[in-house]
């Protein structure tokens, strides 16, 4: 039987699409591991099944799309202390020799916003070293990134929470396909903010719906700070998550859908309200926003779209329709001619955050959990193989497994974690079995192949 195990890797929010049995299986995390939220990239992919007559027992497709990367456990090494002091103190004030006077206070303005720009700088890269090396996160052992125990650090503090925040938005790029899921990983590990940090935030980044009209051209800036809305309106959930979803936040929200925006803002816009709404206050005041205009209804169009990041956004809102809004309208399963089709996602054999499309043979996780779902159809005999066409470019682990294989969510295991499976990771280039992973030569995989 086909399953598929989703983690939020949200690195990797993965999108999924499959049409034969196959299981799949997130980044590896451990109870000593937390996990973050992919495409952060999510992978969607569509599969075909074919049969070789020659003999096989008891394998089953396996194939897992996580959406956001796992930390290691978070130790703090002697080497913490050193990197925080190199990014958060400023270099010491140039003092005078004896006897000397200084004649020019603005010489002393212009050495603090140089040493400002500098601890900025060295902000971001750190963040862009954390991105670079997130991919080599694959054993429960390793220990983080030393950048990522220093922007840990630099956040204990409000004023480093909201400099972190900043460079997050500013420079993780829109064509790296864990860059969601790395801006979730380091969200989820620094403390919760206050509300008057959240305050802060929205007051710097001026959200607004003039400001998603004035500034459409400037993608990667509002695609990860609708990535940064979702991963707060997540972690914030119940007060904090109402007081953050204010008017002039709902109203950026519901301009990004328009049709012109990037579809990349687009889709994780979306992704946001789907995380807010799961406090019901915000639920009931989206609802009544999206209910006066067809924006779901125009979008849903999409999910069959050449374009891949398109058909994101198609699907998600598609589910939107079918699970958020209350529009009267005709569930989509109802409509959708299934007679074709052999094998599906089992619906009644899902966890809970699993999104599947109306005719079973997609999903996507856009949880920061490790979600699974099983196929309708398992394999016993013959040599199989199947195909899967890739519309996202994030961590998906696609390989076999037999029913003695074990999927235990919130210990983070899955598809190539024990003996009984194996699995393929064309996002980090890496072979897992039995909790081992191994590197293979072949490319990074890309939407559409």
């Amino acid at each position: 039987m086909i399953i598929l195990s989703w983690h939020v890797f949200i690195l990797l929010r993965s999108l999924l699409a499959v049409v034969t049995s196959a299981a799949a299986r997130p980044t590896r995390s451990s109870r000593r591991r937390r996990t973050v939220e992919s495409d952060m990239g999510p992978c969607i992919s569509v599969c075909r099944q074919k049969e070789n007559p020659v003999a096989r027992s008891n394998a089953v497709p396996t194939m897992t799309t996580p959406r956001t990367l796992e930390s290691s456990s978070m130790a703090v090494s002697e080497s913490v202390t050193a990197q925080r002091n190199c990014v958060l103190q400023c270099m010491p004030p140039q003092r005078s020799p004896p006897g000397s006077v200084s004649s020019n206070s603005g010489g002393h303005r212009g050495q603090h916003r140089s040493r400002h720009r500098s601890a900025e700088q060295n902000i971001d890269q750190l963040v862009l070293d954390t991105l670079h090396l997130i991919r080599t996160l694959v054993d429960n052992d390793q220990d983080p990134p030393r950048s990522m125990l220093a922007l840990h650090k630099i956040a204990d503090k409000e004023a480093g929470w909201l400099a972190v925040v900043q460079s997050l938005i500013s420079v993780i790029p829109m064509e790296d396909p864990l860059g969601p899921a790395v801006i979730t990983l380091l969200l989820d590990e620094c403390p919760l903010p206050t509300k008057e940090a959240i305050s802060k935030l929205c007051t710097i980044l001026k959200l607004s719906d003039a400001t998603s009209v004035t500034e459409r051209g400037s993608a990667k800036k509002h695609r990860n700070i609708c990535v940064v809305l979702g991963c707060l309106a997540e972690k914030m959930a119940g007060p904090s998550s109402i007081s953050l979803l204010t008017a002039d936040v709902l109203k950026y929200l519901l301009s990004n859908l328009n049709e012109v925006c990037d579809p990349s803002v687009i889709l994780y816009s979306l992704i946001a309200l789907e995380k807010f709404a799961q406090t019901s206050e915000n639920k009931g005041v989206i609802m009544k926003k999206l209910t006066k205009s067809n924006l779901l209804e125009k979008l849903e169009s999409w999910w069959h779209n050449i374009a891949y990041i398109k058909r994101e956004v198609g699907f998600c809102a598609l589910w939107c329709l079918d699970n958020f809004c209350e529009f009267g309208r005709k569930f989509t399963y109802e409509q959708v001619d299934t007679k074709s089709i052999r094998v599906m996602l089992n619906s009644k054999d899902v966890s809970e955050y699993l999104k599947l499309s109306p005719d079973g043979l997609e999903a996507r996780c856009d949880a920061s959990s490790f979600e699974s779902v099983r196929c309708t159809f398992q394999v016993d005999s013959g040599i199989w193989y199947y195909e899967v066409t890739v519309v996202t470019a994030g961590v998906m682990q696609i390989g076999w497994a037999t029913k003695d294989s074990k999927f235990l969510n919130y210990e983070g295991y899955g598809i190539g974690d024990d003996e009984y499976s194996v699995a393929y990771d064309g996002c980090r280039q890496l072979i897992w079995y039995n909790a081992h992973s191994e590197k293979h030569t072949h490319a990074c995989w890309a939407p559409g192949q």
